[in-house]
C-alpha cells in the first residue's frame, strides 16, 4: 500500500493532488483541519496495480473477491471514527457506507442560519447550553462584517445575569438591546426594530418535556413569528441530544447549532440530533471568544472534525514535555 500526507489550502485541491500523486483508485484515510487549509492522509492500495505473477501450469484462475468483501478503506475508517464519537450503530452503518462527506451530505441537512430580518431568530435550548454566548458571537459576526447591528431581545426571565451579559456586550457593538420577560413584552419590543433590521431572541433554558416550559416557549415563538434553532452542546449523550432535537423540533426547531466542540473530544450527539430531528446543522461553537467562536458547518468540515479524536489540534502538543 502507497500512503501519501498531503497539505492544501481546501479540500477539494487536498483531494484534486491527491489523486495527482497516487490516482483516480487512490483512497481517503483521514482528513483534518490544519493551519493555512487541511491535511489529508491517501493511500492505494498496490494489490490493484501488483506485476502479474507467471501462471502455473494447471493453476486455476484466481477467482475475484466477492463484492462484499471489498471493503473500501475509507468504510473503515470512517466506522472507526463514528463508533469513537458514539453515533448511534444504525446511523453509523449508514454514514460509513460511502466517503464520509459523500454519506454525511446525502443524509444530513446542512443550511446557514437565516440573518433575522424576514423573521426574527431565536435560540432555544437547554439550560447551559450556550445560548446566550452563540447570539453574542451572532451579533458580534454581523458587526464586524459591516452589517446593521441586530435588535437583540432578551427573554430570559430565569437568570438575570444573562441580560447583563447581553447588556455589556451590544453596548461594545452598538446594538440595542430590549429585555422581554414575557412573550407579550417580546411582541412589544419587536416594535422598537428599525425597517430591515435583523432581531436575535436569547431564551431561558428550557426544558421540552416539561409541559409549562415548553408551553411558555411555543407562545414565545408564536407571537414573534421567529424562526428557531436549537443551541445543543456537542458533549450532550447521543441519545439524549436525539430526544431533545425532537422535542424541540416539535415546537418548531429547524436548525442546529452545536456548543463547544472547542471542548469536546466526541461529538456524536451532534450527527445524531440532526439526523433523529431533520434539523439543518448550521453553526459550530468552535471558541470561547466573541468574534470568530463559530464556525458554519460544512460536510467537509464535519468529516474531518470526526476522523479527529481530539478538540485540540496535534500541533498544540509539539514541545510539551510529557
Amino acid at each position: 500500500m502507497r500512503i501519501r500526507v498531503l497539505r492544501a489550502a481546501s479540500m477539494p485541491e487536498a483531494m484534486a493532488r491527491l489523486r495527482e500523486e497516487l490516482g483516480p483508485d487512490a483512497a481517503l484515510l483521514s482528513s483534518r483541519p490544519v493551519n493555512g487549509g487541511v491535511e489529508v492522509t491517501g493511500a492505494l492500495d498496490l494489490d490493484d496495480e501488483e506485476e502479474e505473477l507467471p501462471v502455473l501450469i494447471g493453476a486455476p484462475p484466481r477467482a475475484p473477491l466477492p463484492a462484499a468483501c471489498r471493503l473500501r478503506a475509507t468504510d473503515d475508517a470512517a466506522a472507526i471514527a463514528l463508533d469513537f464519537h458514539r453515533v448511534p450503530e444504525a446511523l453509523a452503518r449508514r454514514l460509513a457506507a460511502a466517503p464520509l462527506e459523500a454519506s454525511l451530505e446525502a443524509s444530513l441537512r446542512f443550511a446557514r442560519l437565516p440573518d433575522g430580518v424576514a423573521r426574527p431568530l431565536l435560540l432555544a435550548g437547554p439550560a447551559g447550553a450556550g445560548k446566550t454566548l452563540t447570539c453574542v458571537k451572532l451579533a458580534a459576526r454581523r458587526v464586524l462584517g459591516g452589517e446593521e447591528p441586530p435588535l437583540v431581545i432578551s427573554a430570559d426571565a430565569e437568570r438575570p445575569a444573562a441580560a447583563e451579559q447581553l447588556a455589556a456586550f451590544t453596548t461594545l457593538l452598538g446594538a440595542t438591546l430590549a429585555v422581554a420577560l414575557t412573550p407579550a413584552a417580546a411582541a412589544l419590543a419587536m416594535e422598537q426594530r428599525s425597517p430591515g433590521q435583523p432581531v436575535l431572541i436569547d431564551t431561558a433554558g428550557c426544558d421540552p418535556f416539561d409541559p409549562a416550559q415548553a408551553r411558555m416557549i411555543a407562545q414565545l415563538i408564536a407571537v414573534t413569528g421567529a424562526v428557531v434553532a436549537l443551541v445543543l452542546p456537542a458533549s450532550t449523550d447521543a441519545a439524549e441530544a436525539a430526544d431533545l432535537a425532537r422535542a424541540f423540533s416539535a415546537l418548531g426547531a429547524t436548525h442546529l447549532v452545536a456548543t463547544r466542540l472547542d471542548a469536546s473530544r466526541r461529538i456524536g450527539a451532534v450527527v445524531s440530533a440532526a439526523a433523529t430531528a431533520g434539523l439543518a446543522l448550521a453553526e459550530a461553537g468552535t471558541g470561547p471568544q466573541a468574534a470568530d467562536g463559530l464556525t458554519m458547518m460544512e460536510p467537509a468540515w464535519l468529516a474531518a472534525r470526526l476522523r479527529q479524536r481530539s478538540h485540540i489540534e496535534v500541533s498544540a502538543w509539539e514541545g510539551v514535555a510529557p
